[in-house]
């Protein structure tokens, strides 16, 4: 960091009360930053060495090689980070399992053309690279070392260039643009990602991110070399194990080569100021980062492993693990196969043990056949055998002459499928996906082939009947349909007349100045689709206005309304515009039940069970998420609550009453607010007093609702003998205790599993943080929940008053006190 960054970083500081240290510190790093003595150019030379306090820089100053000390350690490294970011963020680590323990570190050239590291002048290296040269190339001059502007250090002969050594066919824990990961076997050279040790210690780490050698190339994550996640063989288009892949092939340059002995990987972006990097993290997880220069900082772009599917191996052998199977189990014997231990499979939920062969089955030259299981990431590949050439059908007939042939699946999927891949042995980690799967071929005996053509003819046959029955009915509907119209034009004609009239020239669907995908109606459109806002057409009242069902005379302007209404019922949020979504596509609104946890009635709370209640909490998450991240908008709900968190009649939870909600742009970080609108004991304590709101209000909020699911009772709920006022304190006071288990509802009657309830418990506290920044992002969340992953130590949490008496609730507006008009005076934190 520069000074002029340094300064400006001062002057932007936001905290007051930490401007002191912020001080202190930044005159530190001011006087480390001029102890850096910079070197003319980007090379060292055999004269020219890099000493601790030195640095290498880029020709385009955007990577630095120097000295480093990684967090609170003592210990020197070499390495290589971004120059130009404000946060030193490493990307390669010479000697990271052989640390300097002092500042004398030297960097040089030594006679026999070898990067050598030295300390206190000892002749022993602590690096060094393993370059063997010919007597006749050790020259004084002849060899250089030069850092690229991709961050790749170069060890090259200077008269020809001739790259002799290069820090990306040693890559430590990220892999960034150009550099490839893969193998050769013709040169016994292996490129591959190890994890750091932890954040101060850069040494070799648990996690490997690299190619399996054996049978088809495939994506591997090993876990101190077993198995942790996998990302499958490429299939022509993408490694259909890596999640989204289809969707970032638009932003990411991928480039993948293979043939029998070799196997390389690497990307580039197609736009080139976008700054990207995947790390392999020490707690398991593989990320790709974006830098986001609005907020200063690395925004995760996506993470592997994400739920139980990916881990390796979750169901066995010979199953398939659908993550999105929340009403049943996760795993599924395949076609023909059953659980080879039944009582962990149905009464533990325990598919480990995966599947075998039913019993007295044949499948070998016994009329067997091939079934299809469609959209799937493809079985390990360490027991597939690849031959090239070979159409579908071809592909079919090799698998039937032999009898140990398990499945067969096209190699490449494009053009419709070509190259066979055919698996021999058990199948293991297969894995539903949603959008970029490829289909498998299934050998099963007689019965269960004769089985599924007889379900699959049914089906045929049912949908030809329909066929038959839609197109009858759509042909008489059609001409009654354009019988009607004709009829009815005229009176369209003239109801439009008399609306553009009532509208005083204001065009109906007009688009938003700051929304220009949103279109505005009238307040008059709306007052006469309500029959003028009537009694009869009043469907209930929520804490932010009444809401109305569209109805009557008004068929035109309420067709109009219905196509574009992402869900039936909508709050009227002003008196003078009424502004309806067209882009939100939340699909799940629809036949939903009120949310019942807080029920007096303990018999049927106690119908909630842990199960369940965890169910809803990951549900909430991810519904949250779909909000901040995966809908077409940004959208902060800013009225998260229990009241508004619905359940179907399969007890799935859903988000709704969006009256509140406000639609932020990809570039907007947060937004402010004169008027406070919200629940109390919901709303994050930067937005009740000071108006600030943003994706961690939904933060906060979803805290305080994981919390009450544990609990069973309100936040704002004040039970006798306690002493703290509210739900977040006492399970604070608890926390701190080592006693956060007493917080859990007494419904449960302790059939729960302690340690997920704590790990719950632990990730309600980070979200309510009483510093928005602490609290983690809801992606962060799912994947906490969804992982056994170290959780960082949760902070003070935040205790909202009025006065000095807590916020109480009301018995009304489900579940909360709705507020629309607040002071910054009036509230405080605690």
């Amino acid at each position: 960091m520069d000074s002029a960054k340094i300064l400006l970083y001062l002057v932007t500081a936001q905290n007051h009360k930490h401007k002191f240290w912020l001080l202190i510190n930044s005159l530190i790093l001011l006087l480390l930053n001029f102890s850096f003595s910079s070197c003319s150019s980007d090379t060292i030379s055999t004269d020219k060495p890099i000493r601790d306090g030195e640095l290498l820089v880029s020709e385009s100053k955007t990577f630095a090689l120097g000295f480093f000390t990684p967090g609170k350690s003592t210990s020197r490294y070499v390495g290589i980070w971004y120059y130009n970011l404000p946060i030193q963020t490493v990307v390669w680590v010479a000697n990271r399992d052989t640390p300097i323990n002092d500042t004398s570190g030297i960097l040089s050239i030594d006679p026999t053309g070898n990067l050598v590291l030295h300390h206190n002048l000892s002749t022993i290296p602590i690096w060094a690279t393993d370059v063997s040269l010919p007597h006749s190339q050790r020259n004084s001059t002849n060899v250089v070392a030069q850092l690229s502007d991709i961050a790749n250090f170069v060890l090259m002969l200077n008269n020809t260039k001739t790259v002799i050594w290069e820090s990306f066919d040693h890559p430590t824990d990220t892999m960034l643009p150009y550099l490839k990961v893969g193998f050769d076997r013709k040169t016994n050279q292996s490129w591959f990602l190890q994890s750091w040790k932890t954040d101060e210690d850069p040494g070799k780490g648990a996690f490997t991110f690299q190619f399996s050698t054996i049978g088809k190339p495939q994506v591997f994550m090993y876990n101190r070399n077993l198995p942790w996640w996998r990302g499958g063989p490429w299939n022509g288009e993408l490694f259909a194990g890596v999640p989204n892949m289809k969707r970032d092939m638009v932003t990411f340059n991928v480039s993948y080569v293979e043939d029998d002995n070799y196997s390389a990987l690497s990307f580039n972006m197609f736009d080139k100021s976008v700054i990207t990097r995947i790390v392999i993290q020490q707690s398991g997880f593989f990320q790709a980062f974006t830098w986001d220069s609005q907020k200063s900082q690395w925004s995760r772009y996506w993470s592997v492993p994400t739920d139980q599917c990916d881990n390796y191996g979750t169901c066995g052998s010979n199953s398939n693990c659908d993550p999105l199977n929340f009403d049943d189990f996760k795993c599924t014997c395949l076609l023909g196969f059953e659980p080879k231990f039944p009582r962990d499979w149905y009464e533990s939920r325990d598919g480990s043990g995966g599947c075998v062969r039913n019993k007295n089955a044949s499948v070998c030259r016994n009329g067997e056949g091939f079934v299809k299981v469609v959209s799937l990431k493809v079985p390990d590949t360490s027991v597939a055998v690849v031959k090239g050439g070979l159409s579908l059908e071809e592909c079919e007939k090799e698998c039937l002459r032999n009898c140990s042939c398990a499945a067969y699946a096209p190699a490449d999927v494009r053009n419709g499928g070509s190259g066979c891949l055919a698996w021999y042995g058990d199948l293991m980690d297969i894995q539903k996906l949603s959008d970029q799967g490829q289909d498998l071929f299934l050998r099963v005996d007689k019965v269960e082939l004769a089985n599924y053509y007889k379900k699959s003819k049914g089906v045929f046959d049912k949908k030809r009947m329909a066929a038959i029955l839609v197109a009858s009915t759509v042909a008489i509907v059609l001409l009654f349909s354009y019988m009607y119209c004709m009829w009815n034009k005229r009176r369209k004609d003239k109801m439009m007349q008399q609306l553009n009239q009532d509208s005083s020239g204001e065009e109906n669907g007009a688009q938003s100045n700051t929304h220009p995908n949103l279109p505005f109606f009238s307040f008059r459109t709306i007052t006469a689709a309500t029959r003028n806002f009537s009694n009869e057409n009043k469907l209930g009242q929520g804490g932010f206005g009444s809401v109305y069902k569209l109805l009557g005379n008004s068929a035109y302007k309420m067709q109009i309304i219905k196509n574009y209404l992402p869900f039936p019922l909508h709050t009227l949020t002003n008196s003078y515009e009424f502004k309806l979504n067209m882009q939100l596509t939340f699909l799940n609104m629809f036949n939903l039940w009120k949310f019942h946890l807080f029920n007096t009635d303990q018999n049927q709370r106690s119908s909630l069970g842990w199960g369940k209640r965890f169910e809803l909490i990951c549900g909430i998450a991810r519904g949250v998420l779909y909000l901040h991240q995966d809908s077409r908008l940004k959208i902060i709900h800013r009225d998260l609550k229990a009241g508004n968190v619905l359940l179907d009649a399969a007890m799935n939870p859903k988000i709704s009453d969006f009256g509140m909600a406000r639609i932020f742009g990809e570039d907007e970080i947060q937004a402010r607010t004169k008027r406070v609108v919200g629940t109390y004991g919901y709303m994050a304590p930067e937005y009740a007093m000071e108006g600030r709101y943003s994706t961690k209000s939904d933060v906060f909020s979803y805290g305080v609702l994981l919390l009450e699911i544990i609990a069973g009772q309100r936040n704002t709920h004040c039970e006798i003998g306690r002493t703290s006022p509210n739900l977040i304190g006492h399970v604070w006071t608890l926390w701190t205790e080592g006693k956060a288990l007493d917080i859990v509802d007494p419904t449960l009657n302790q059939s729960y599993p302690p340690d997920i309830v704590l790990k719950c418990i632990q990730i309600g506290l980070l979200c309510v943080q009483e510093n928005a920044m602490n609290r983690p992002p809801m992606l962060e969340v799912v994947l906490m929940l969804a992982n056994e992953t170290p959780l960082s130590p949760p902070q003070k949490p935040a205790f909202l008053l009025i006065g000095n008496q807590v916020l109480q609730e009301s018995s009304t507006s489900g579940g909360g006190s709705s507020i629309n008009e607040l002071t910054e005076t009036t509230i405080s934190a605690r």
